[in-house]
């Protein structure tokens, strides 16, 4: 190889890579920048039962992406609580009754879910529960927390529901029989102002974690509480 062609063809390889890695640098750092998280002054949506709304706060989270709102939430204004039991392997929020009504979500335009399951536009009702331990649901997550979807036209009360009567509201939401699933995470990684988006790696690729301030127990000694829930991203077992 003469000098002339050494020179001809490692500075057309040299910027070969630089390119590649500026354009990876920056598909890197527009996806973490993406989706954020803001507290806006909205009242719940009045496609929910009167009792439902009003033990909700008068103000919604709002995620958006890059093409606009993903997704209002609103929270429980405080969230109830029970003495965690000695069985809390694998459950982040054992302080969690499962069944109870967390809060309510609404979505302007088709999503999926935590089990690549398609979500129609509309408001929904948040219930806590926990995936069953069994050989079907092995490998779903890291943990058993999860908040499931279920029609506001049916799911009218505040009181806590038992795991069948949830999970058959629960079906109504999405197109398969099985309920609508969103999987919650610890506070590991929880940017420094919340509400905040945080992309975070996981065995199906990056998902996207929306982190909250809760407030957790009975009303005047309800404890804030950071909690993780991923918005977008699936399972690996989906």
């Amino acid at each position: 190889m003469t000098p002339k062609t050494v020179y001809q063809r490692f500075p057309r390889t040299i910027f070969r890579a630089a390119f590649a890695a500026a354009l990876f640098a920056f598909a890197a750092t527009a996806a973490a920048q993406s989706y954020t998280a803001a507290t806006v002054s909205q009242a719940p949506p009045a496609e929910l039962s009167a009792a439902v709304r009003g033990v909700l706060d008068s103000q919604a989270i709002e995620v958006k992406d890059a093409n606009g709102v993903l997704c209002d939430i609103w929270l429980r204004k405080d969230i109830p609580t029970i003495p965690p039991t000695a069985m809390t392997l694998g459950i982040v929020y054992p302080q969690l009754a499962p069944g109870t009504l967390v809060g309510a979500i609404r979505f302007p335009a088709e999503v999926i879910d935590f089990r690549d399951q398609k979500i129609k536009p509309g408001v929904y009702t948040l219930r806590y529960e926990l995936n069953p331990v069994d050989g079907n649901h092995q490998g779903v997550a890291p943990q058993r927390d999860f908040l499931l979807l279920g029609p506001p036209a049916d799911d009218t009360t505040t009181d806590t529901l038992d795991f069948k009567p949830l999970v058959k509201l629960s079906k109504e939401t999405t197109t398969h029989n099985h309920p609508s699933v969103w999987s919650l995470m610890p506070a590991d990684g929880a940017p420094a102002q919340l509400p905040g988006v945080a992309p975070q790696d996981s065995d199906n690729g990056t998902i996207q974690v929306l982190f909250f301030k809760a407030n957790l127990g009975a009303a005047g000694a309800a404890k804030p509480t950071t909690m993780g829930l991923v918005v977008v991203g699936t399972s690996s077992a989906s």
